[in-house]
């Protein structure tokens, strides 16, 4: 049975209140769980998975259009393809603690599978199958203003907002400049490392930046720099 825990995170964090326990505790369980619980009769992920896919796209691919204008069709599919990707969603996942609350069986488990960032991806496409079809989607598209959003408005994907260029551009205007990104702290397992970066500015520190890849923690040190500058 799914831990109530993971219903009071979704109440508290999210305002999220499943009507049907079930449907979310199908998309939270793996096969080989179902397997070991027959008699639970609870079904697994897959097909609501199928269904959140085409979920996720739709709400994206409209908040792409709304949001970036000026983005042709090509730059608007890549950006996309880069959100959308298998570790980007397993991250998405980890925020809601998808990783602490999934069901599967024992041999899965001892194979590592709860961190297993394809599955994690898989899980967080059937939580959204399974919230579209309790809650509606006006309720999805909140809920990734709160979860997914926020990556995208602050430059981790797009090259259209690449803070490191707009930086280095504005830092050029008074002449020459040395420009320096360096790692001076990284925290976590392999598969869920977070990166400190320190931007150097003509041997200077001139801000610090944190994210979940070296890309992402140096366009968050810059972002940071061009708001203090």
């Amino acid at each position: 049975m799914l831990d109530p825990k993971f219903f009071e995170l979704l109440e508290k964090d999210y305002g999220i209140t499943f009507r049907d326990h079930n449907l979310v505790e199908r998309a939270m369980t793996h096969s080989s769980y179902d397997n070991e619980h027959r008699d639970l009769n609870i079904g697994d992920y897959e097909r609501l998975e199928f269904l959140g896919d085409a979920v996720l796209e739709i709400n994206i691919s409209e908040y792409l259009f709304t949001h970036f204008p000026e983005l042709p069709e090509g730059k608007l599919t890549r950006l996309r393809s880069d959100i959308v990707r298998t570790d980007s969603f397993a991250r998405f996942a980890k925020q809601i603690e998808i990783d602490k609350y999934l069901q599967i069986g024992r041999g899965e488990e001892k194979q590592g599978a709860r961190q297993r960032h394809t599955l994690l991806e898989d899980i967080f496409e059937a939580f959204n199958g399974a919230l579209y079809l309790d809650q509606g989607n006006d309720v999805v598209e909140k809920f990734l203003t709160q979860v997914v959003y926020p990556h995208i408005e602050s430059g981790e994907f797009s090259e259209d907002t690449d803070f490191k260029t707009h930086l280095q551009e504005k830092l050029q205007q008074a002449g020459e400049v040395d420009i320096n990104y360096q790692v001076i702290d990284e925290e976590g397992p392999d598969h869920d490392k977070k990166f400190e970066i320190e931007l150097i500015v003509n041997k200077k520190v001139l801000s610090k930046g944190f994210g979940y890849s070296k890309k992402h923690a140096e366009q968050m040190a810059a972002k940071r720099a061009l708001e203090e500058l």
